[in-house]
C-alpha cells in the first residue's frame, strides 16, 4: 500500500514548519507567496492527496479540496519534532486523512487566551472537531468546551479535580511510572532525591509530582520541597547558568535528580557539568518522555517512554466517536507508559 502523504511530510521536505504547510493548504494565516508556491509545487509533487484532487497532467497544479472537514489543532506552543507530541500529531494527521478530514493548526497567542477569542481565521463551520496540544489555561479552555464543537484535550491545566471541561481528555500515565522508577532508586539506597520542573505547569507535570511525593511518604522519607527546584515554568531552565545557580542554592546537593521531561534533565545535566559534577558517578539523573535527545546523549538517560504514535491514533479515534455520539458520557482516558533505565542511573546497579 503507497503511504498516505501528510502535512508533516511537506514540511520534512521543504525543512520548514508544520504550521507554515497548514496555512498554505487551508488558506489561513499569513504566508509570503513565495513559500505558498514552494509548497503548493511540493505537494502536487509528493502526492498530498487532501490537496490536491485527481485532475489531468496539465491542472496538476490547480488546488481542489476533497472536502471541506476539518479538525482543528490548537496550541499554545510550537511543537517540534523533538517534542513526544510531534509522532502523536503524525499519526492522527493519518488517521483523520484516511476518513477525509484535514488537519488545521492554529497557534492561540496570549492575545486570544486573556479575551477568549478563536483564531480570526478560524473556520468554524467547517471545523467538525478540536484537538488542543500544549495549551494549558484554565479559563481558555473552559472556554473552548462552550463553543459547540467537539473537542478533545492532550493533557490539561494542572490539578484537574475542580476544572469543569466538558471535553474528553487523553493522559499519558505518569503518576504511577514515576513511583516505579524512584522506588527502584530507593530500595537500592538513594534517599536523597530532588525535583526538578515546575509541578503546575501541567496536569501531567502534577501527576509526576504526585508520583514523587507519595514514594517517598511511603518510604518515610520527608518531601522537602526546599531541596527540589520548583521554579514557575517561565523561569530560564533551559539556561545551564541560571540552573547551576539554583542547584549550588538548594540545602543539600541531592543524590538523585528526577526532572520532569527529558529537556529538563539534559539542562540539569548541563549544569551539573558547569559545576564539575559527573552523572552518574556523583548524582544520578532521570527524565520523562524518552525523547531523542534522551537517547543519544551522554549518558544516556534513564526515563519513561510514551507511545505517542498510538496516541495519536487513540486521540481520532476519540474525536471520531465524539462526533458520532455527542451525547455519550465524557471520558479521561490514560495511557500506559513503562519506565527505561540507562547509564545516567547504572550506578544504582552496584549499590
Amino acid at each position: 500500500m503507497k503511504k498516505r502523504i501528510t502535512i508533516l511530510d511537506i514540511a520534512n521536505e521543504l525543512e520548514i514548519s508544520r504550521n507554515t504547510v497548514s496555512k498554505v493548504i487551508n488558506g489561513t494565516g499569513s504566508v509570503s507567496e513565495q513559500t505558498r508556491e514552494k509548497v503548493i509545487q511540493k505537494a502536487a509533487e509528493i502526492g498530498y492527496r487532501q490537496f490536491f484532487a485527481p485532475s489531468s497532467e496539465q491542472e496538476n497544479t490547480t488546488t481542489t479540496p476533497l472536502c471541506n472537514k476539518e479538525i482543528a489543532l490548537l496550541t499554545h506552543s510550537l511543537i517540534g519534532n523533538s517534542h513526544f507530541c510531534s509522532s502523536l500529531l503524525n499519526s492522527f494527521e493519518k488517521k483523520i486523512s484516511s476518513k477525509g478530514y484535514r488537519l488545521s493548526i492554529y497557534t492561540i497567542g496570549d492575545t486570544e487566551i486573556d479575551s477568549f477569542l478563536l483564531p480570526a481565521n478560524f473556520n468554524y463551520e467547517n471545523t467538525d472537531g478540536i484537538i488542543c496540544i500544549e495549551l494549558f489555561s484554565r479559563t481558555y479552555s473552559e472556554f473552548l468546551c462552550k463553543q459547540g464543537i467537539p473537542t478533545i484535550f492532550v493533557d490539561t491545566a494542572a490539578n484537574i479535580s475542580d476544572l469543569n471541561l466538558d471535553s474528553d481528555i487523553l493522559y499519558m500515565e505518569s503518576h504511577g511510572s514515576v513511583y516505579v522508577m524512584l522506588k527502584e532508586l530507593i530500595e537500592k539506597g538513594y534517599r536523597s532525591i530532588s525535583f526538578v520542573g515546575d509541578r503546575y505547569n501541567c496536569n501531567s507535570f502534577y501527576e509526576r509530582w504526585k508520583g514523587y511525593c507519595d514514594v517517598l511518604n511511603d518510604y518515610h522519607i520527608a518531601v522537602n520541597p526546599s531541596n527540589c527546584i520548583l521554579d514557575n515554568d517561565s523561569s530560564p531552565y533551559m539556561d545551564a547558568e541560571w540552573l547551576s545557580k539554583r542547584i549550588t542554592a538548594l540545602p543539600q546537593l541531592p543524590q538523585v535528580f528526577f526532572c520532569a521531561n527529558d529537556f529538563l534533565a539534559i539542562s540539569t545535566l548541563k549544569a551539573l557539568r558547569k559545576l564539575n559534577y559527573s552523572v552518574p558517578e556523583d548524582i544520578l539523573l532521570c527524565g520523562f518522555d524518552n525523547s531523542i535527545e534522551s537517547q543519544i546523549t551522554e549518558p544516556a538517560l534513564s526515563t519513561v517512554n510514551i507511545p505517542s504514535k498510538s496516541m495519536g491514533y487513540i486521540a481520532a479515534d476519540m474525536i471520531f466517536s465524539r462526533i458520532e455520539f455527542p451525547d455519550m458520557p465524557y471520558r479521561i482516558t490514560y495511557i500506559k507508559t513503562n519506565v527505561i533505565y540507562r547509564e545516567s542511573t547504572r550506578y544504582a546497579d552496584s549499590t
